[in-house]
């Protein structure tokens, strides 16, 4: 099989993560423990995610020029991504995210994103012959909406299947839906991208469908330990989970997304595409920290292979 062209519009920031009993609130201190400084970022995640899966990775994002951005040239030397469109810039620090770990392995996430908010459409542009050659564009919202509105628009115009990754979610206008191919929301992210409060008690069903009145053309959204859900013009489909012993649950989304990416990006259809980044996203359940979770491509096809005989055994 030929290895397909991903290319991610995103983000790197460096994650500090620690565990502790539980979540804190407002001016309680306590001891935590398994302290890690590394490479994050939603956008180098899921570039990260698709080398590791076998595909041909470029990532187009913005770092500093402090220390901290020698931890994203390392890495994507390491992993084979294609750093030709990571730019450093002396404006902004690089940028970073704090997460606390519970131990449920829930967690909570603080980020300044930095030189990331430096990216913008005409950054996206000096791109555009990657994205012209890709098989998939991705983005996600940790960047300026006008970047990522501008990779979807530039993935959709070459031919390119567009997936936009809505996270951290926040409302955006309605003209960038009409690009996107796929919109991978988790339930929070569902509601806020429509302006509700995050514990909207509607269903999850019930907004996608809104938000494909809105122009996405397919809706996949992720609900953690009961799967997914599909909504399209002709499907209306959940996919079930893959049970694992959840550790960390900090990179599951990246992980599911790099798995539907390279997945799509080979040919499969959605529910199959859907299924291969759940079992993406378990794996990474599994492990403690994101880049240490991110599935290598037989691991991924392993648990693959045994979720169809065991937990999608009588799904078609």
């Amino acid at each position: 099989m030929t290895r397909p062209d991903i290319t991610i519009v995103g983000s790197f920031a460096v994650g500090l993560t620690m565990r502790a009993p539980k979540l804190p609130i407002f001016g309680e201190t306590m001891l935590g423990t398994d302290f890690d400084m590394g490479p994050g970022g939603k956008g180098s995640n899921q570039a990260v995610g698709t080398a590791r899966l076998g595909a041909r990775s470029c990532l187009l994002a913005m770092i500093g020029t402090d220390k901290l951005a020698g931890i994203a040239t390392d890495l994507y030397a390491a992993e084979g991504v294609d750093a030709s469109l990571v730019t450093a810039r002396s404006e902004r620090a690089t940028g970073v995210g704090f997460i606390i770990l519970n131990q449920k392995g829930e967690n909570f996430i603080i980020l300044d994103m930095g030189a990331n908010e430096l990216l913008d459409a005409a950054a996206v542009d000096a791109g555009e012959a990657r994205i012209a050659g890709s098989d998939v564009v991705m983005t996600v919202l940790e960047i300026p909406t006008a970047a990522a509105a501008r990779a979807m628009e530039l993935g959709r115009r070459h031919g390119a299947r567009t997936i936009l990754n809505p996270a951290p979610a926040r409302p955006v206008p309605d003209g960038l839906f009409a690009h996107v191919d796929y919109l991978t929301p988790n339930e929070s992210e569902l509601r806020i991208l429509l302006g509700l409060p995050a514990d909207d008690p509607r269903s999850s069903r019930e907004l996608a469908g809104e938000l494909r009145r809105r122009g996405v053309r397919n809706v996949v959204v992720t609900l953690g330990r009961s799967g997914a859900l599909v909504l399209t013009d002709e499907l209306d489909v959940m996919v079930p989970a893959v049970p694992v012993e959840v550790v960390d649950t900090t990179g599951a989304g990246d992980a599911f997304n790099s798995g539907f990416a390279v997945a799509l990006a080979e040919g499969r259809g959605i529910v199959e595409a859907v299924r291969f980044g759940v079992v993406c996203g378990a794996i990474a359940c599994t492990r403690l920290g994101v880049i240490p979770g991110l599935p290598d491509r037989a691991g991924a096809d392993a648990l693959h292979a045994k979720a169809l005989e065991t937990v999608w055994k009588d799904r078609t």
